[in-house]
């Protein structure tokens, strides 16, 4: 069976895609994710963006829809409390990977060069790395506090996690509540703590 050249370009650049977003995903962002389900997200996200992209260069398109296609793709927002800015950013350096290998008639070279560029960016600028894994929960307290020690002290002692950060997002004097942003020092041997995954805040664990 005879193969195209088109065909065994695309499994080409599929396979570098494959490779760089091992590297990017599993080695770079895992020890830090802040979400049990982040890598799926990351992976989908290049995994789609690459078939499509391959979809529409493939065809009688324009190659400027598919860059129509990124840009549309680059206004995504990971809308859950529980993502940071870091997730963010290695959500986009996903996207532009997946639109670097997509792209067909590109010398391998120039792959090469350009995936290997944006990994040691990655590696350089992520100074979190060598840090303790974290994950980010949220939480609601049954009390209005307007001093963010207050809401620190009580949270050391009601949470048996090591606290990094505590964060208000809002007070309600009405409801008497507060909501807050916690990042957490992540146990790889202790079960997740409830409320550590995409809570929405009315769904947010309450204490």
């Amino acid at each position: 069976m005879n193969i195209s050249s088109d065909t065994l370009d695309l499994l080409a650049r599929s396979g570098i895609d494959v490779l760089v977003m091992l590297f990017l995903v599993g080695v770079l962002y895992r020890p830090q994710q802040s979400v049990a389900s982040m890598p799926l997200v990351l992976a989908a996200l290049n995994g789609g963006l690459f078939a499509a992209l391959a979809a529409i260069t493939s065809g009688d398109f324009a190659a400027g829809i598919g860059f129509g296609l990124f840009g549309l793709l680059s206004l995504l927002r990971l809308r859950s409390a529980a993502f940071t800015i870091k997730d963010v950013a290695y959500t986009f350096m996903a996207l532009i990977l997946a639109l670097v290998n997509g792209l067909p008639d590109r010398p391998y070279a120039l792959l090469a060069i350009v995936n290997v560029a944006l990994l040691i960016l990655v590696l350089v600028t992520d100074d979190t790395r060598s840090d303790p894994p974290t994950r980010v929960m949220r939480l609601t307290l049954e009390r209005a506090y307007s001093d963010p020690a207050e809401a620190r002290a009580l949270l050391d002692e009601r949470l048996a996690v090591q606290i990094r950060s505590v964060v208000i997002d809002s007070i309600d004097y009405v409801r008497e509540t507060t909501a807050v942003t916690v990042l957490y020092v992540a146990d790889a041997d202790a079960p997740e703590v409830a409320g550590a995954q995409q809570l929405t805040p009315r769904s947010g664990a309450v204490l």
